[in-house]
């Protein structure tokens, strides 16, 4: 018994002090960060190789980022699994054309060990074109977006790209309704709307074949108007009813009661009505302003409130696709409606980016 006693004392140290050593031998796991690639205004993706987990189990791994250097797991993170070997992280929640550093992680039983520091600068919300003047002299800037280069505002011009004067029927319903050859409208009949949102064209104007954006420049299809928008939804804002949906982000802020505030709060026109959630971020500048429309029949109807612009595609022969961006929505729709109706037309240039 006494032998017995002695000995289980001596076993338990000896394990003791075998865990010990063991432990000491442990140490962070190596990690390497893969450069920054596919840099948007808001995403990029990244990753890391794990080489050695240290003598423990990978247990999370990722990469963290910050405005700041030496960005820690206290910053934000992806979560990208366990174990050693190459990963992934798609980064998202990015801000436009700020700079940030990024660092992969790897995290074990004896703690996170970091890769080497990355640098990085999202894309700007939307780079600035060289603009366009249409036959009647009037300048309208222009934006890039993707590889598109759009009109920053409503195309407002009374002649045809070769200067032909298209028709302007005014009070005029039926010659409206009647017109199938092309003609335009201000809203309500008040000319004093036009530099704010531009001019109200049916569809066959946009499809006369004098031309009516500038030389240069042309209605986009309706393949282009689904390049914007899926532009827009890549960049991290989806095409559904959504506070951040793409609509939003291509609205101009001008909107009473923003919560933006400074110039993009003001009930001057041109601005959208006050909306909430929806309100317009403008993100990329292509400043979506709602011009209303007018109706086949001769009426007017949403200014403030509700934008609709035409694509020079046809779905058939009384009818063409358009998009729309109603206040109360986070999305841009896509629809079909009569050629007679009157809406807003931005133009895109034929050259792409």
């Amino acid at each position: 018994m006494k032998t017995l006693k002695i000995f289980l004392p001596l076993v338990l140290v000896c394990a003791v002090f075998y865990s010990c050593q063991k432990d000491e031998n442990i140490t962070v796991p190596v990690i390497l960060t893969t450069d920054v690639t596919s840099i948007t205004q808001i995403t990029a993706i990244s990753g890391g190789n794990i080489s050695a987990d240290g003598g423990a189990t990978v247990t999370a791994r990722g990469v963290c980022w910050d405005t700041a250097e030496n960005p820690t797991i206290n910053d934000d993170k992806t979560e990208d699994g366990t174990g050693v070997g190459s990963f992934t992280s798609n980064i998202s929640g990015l801000e436009p054309n700020t700079t940030y550093y990024l660092r992969a992680y790897a995290t074990n039983s004896e703690g996170t060990s970091y890769g080497q520091q990355e640098e990085f600068t999202t894309e700007e919300s939307g780079q600035p074109g060289e603009g366009v003047t249409d036959i009647d002299g009037n300048f309208y800037p222009s934006v890039i977006i993707g590889n598109q280069m759009w009109m920053a505002e409503n195309l407002k011009t009374t002649k045809y790209q070769n200067g032909t004067p298209i028709e302007y029927p005014g009070v005029n319903n039926t010659a409206w309704q009647n017109n199938t050859t092309g003609a335009y409208a201000w809203y309500n009949n008040e000319i004093d709307w036009k530099n704010s949102y531009g001019a109200l064209y049916n569809w066959h104007a946009v499809n006369n074949s004098n031309g009516l954006c500038p030389a240069g420049w042309h209605v986009p299809s309706d393949a282009e108007w689904t390049e914007l928008v899926n532009y827009a939804v890549a960049q991290g804002y989806p095409n559904n009813d959504e506070e951040n949906g793409a609509a939003n982000a291509l609205k101009s802020c001008r909107q009473v009661s923003s919560p933006l505030g400074g110039d993009c709060a003001t009930s001057n026109h041109p601005r959208w009505e006050s909306s909430s959630p929806h309100y317009g971020t403008d993100k990329f500048g292509f400043s979506a302003l709602p011009g209303g429309f007018r109706a086949a029949t001769g009426y007017y109807l949403g200014i403030g409130a509700h934008g609709y612009w035409w694509s020079s595609t046809e779905f058939s022969t009384t009818e063409a696709w358009y998009r729309a961006m109603p206040l109360n929505y986070g999305n841009v729709i896509r629809s079909i409606y009569n050629n007679e109706e009157g809406y807003s037309v931005r133009c895109v240039r034929d050259e792409e980016i």
